[in-house]
């Protein structure tokens, strides 16, 4: 099951895509996928019903982010040794952490505004795991248990102000709406 957000943007509805690929509208449902209705129990109710009692949305309605309001957005740098490799810099002995704004958190066909005079922007593509109920202080194999899906997350970066002003990875990540995310 494909958990979707659809309609004009800032005015999302929850939304499914069953098995035959339809969008469902899910809003009779929950009021959005956000932390609430990411928990297990919700999901699970979700998941025992038969997805084709929803009404179908046309397929041309806008696809939002696939969750709202994002509690954080982490990201873990240079995570394999090939991009450790591209870009020059030693691999990391402990992860590199960083944060994106949550103003960064997009649709995966939204516009996306590059900052104003960059010269140096990329992109990569990265899995983003979504953390459906809290998770602190838990076990590795208990951390299944806490996820609610993923989605695929266009990490787009402004590379001189991460790297080559100040050295702080965060201001070059969190531009609004450089993150698209898709189902």
């Amino acid at each position: 099951m494909k958990l979707v957000r659809c309609g004009a943007a800032g005015a999302e509805r929850p939304a499914v895509i069953d098995a035959a690929g339809v969008i469902r509208d899910a809003s009779s449902l929950v009021d959005d996928w956000n932390g609430n209705s990411l928990q297990p129990e919700p999901l699970a109710r979700l998941a025992a019903i038969d997805l084709a009692t929803l009404p179908a949305i046309d397929p041309a309605t806008r696809l939002g982010a696939c969750i709202s309001r994002p509690g954080k957005i982490v990201g873990i740098g240079l995570n394999y040794a090939d991009h450790a490799a591209e870009t020059g810099l030693p691999e990391p002995a402990e992860p590199i952490v960083f944060m994106k704004a949550t103003s960064s958190f997009s649709g995966p066909f939204d516009p996306v505004c590059i900052p104003r005079n960059s010269r140096t922007t990329d992109w990569e593509v990265e899995l983003g795991v979504v953390i459906g109920s809290r998770a602190r202080h838990i076990r590795p194999q208990d951390a299944p248990g806490h996820m609610a899906g993923y989605c695929i997350v266009n990490d787009i970066s402004e590379r001189t102000d991460q790297t080559r002003r100040g050295g702080q990875w965060t201001k070059g990540k969190s531009h609004d709406t450089i993150c698209p995310t898709a189902h």
